[in-house]
């Protein structure tokens, strides 16, 4: 992995170059919910040992936003800082030249969602995404305070949760199946769950893909792993099957 200059790019976006480079593509990074590219680094090595240039970049807004009595307002007039995102991201595209393909994680997957549907899917070739999204945002978001941030009062989590659910969309959701009739007949996208997630069973992202049947999605499944552990605890099986997949969607270097 060989970091590129600093760049003056947002959000603190930053290459991450291959070493031996054999594809035209980028793998397009989106962190999970208050977390950062630092974290990403395992699967920014991973792509970058199997011939992909990454991109990884910070996004803007946490869980103190939106407790806060700051509203966030999207750039393109949406409230909820899943649109926020959504610009953020879309911004970011629009800076990474040549054809990409997006690696998403967690629910933060429902704002590249709409990004790309913004953009018509218009040079983002294929999705990764990883332990999400939810087609059930409220019982994710309660799962989020009981399993992540374990807040034991119950009264506290049923008061919390309705809070996160809408400061992150009004629609929760259900604007994903929107944002996905949009996107091409066939277009490629690959799901890794894990059966023991706890913030979002597999199931729950079943109800996100399984209405677009003009999609052409596979599934990873690990029965034994929790939420975004996959690739630290079962890289055996996690990687191949991502290679492959990055393999059937990607051009070579001639």
């Amino acid at each position: 992995m060989r970091k590129t200059q600093k760049q003056e790019l947002p959000f603190d976006g930053e290459f991450f170059y291959s070493r031996s480079k054999r594809f035209e593509e980028v793998v397009f990074f989106v962190h999970f919910f208050e977390g950062s590219k630092k974290q990403l680094l395992r699967h920014i090595k991973l792509v970058n040992e199997m011939g992909f240039d990454a991109f990884a970049f910070n996004l803007t807004g946490t869980h103190k936003d939106l407790t806060s009595l700051k509203l966030p307002i999207s750039s393109k007039g949406g409230f909820g800082l899943k649109h926020i995102y959504a610009d953020q991201i879309e911004t970011l595209l629009n800076s990474v030249p040549g054809k990409k393909i997006v690696f998403s994680f967690s629910n933060p997957t429902a704002s590249a969602i709409e990004a790309m549907a913004r953009r018509n899917c218009s040079d983002t070739v294929a999705l990764v995404c990883d332990s999400g999204p939810s087609g059930k945002f409220i019982p994710s978001a309660y799962n989020l305070y009981t399993h992540e941030y374990k807040i034991r009062p119950l009264p506290l989590r049923l008061a919390l949760t309705p809070v996160l659910s809408l400061a992150w969309s009004p629609f929760l959701h259900k604007d994903l199946d929107k944002d996905l009739k949009t996107f091409p007949q066939g277009f490629k996208i690959l799901s890794i769950r894990g059966w023991k997630d706890l913030l979002i069973p597999p199931d729950h992202i079943d109800q996100v893909f399984e209405p677009h049947t003009h999609l052409d999605w596979t599934k990873l499944s690990l029965p034994e792993a929790g939420h975004l552990t996959g690739l630290r605890d079962f890289k055996s099986e996690y990687a191949p099957t991502l290679e492959k997949f990055l393999n059937s969607v990607a051009t070579p270097l001639t």
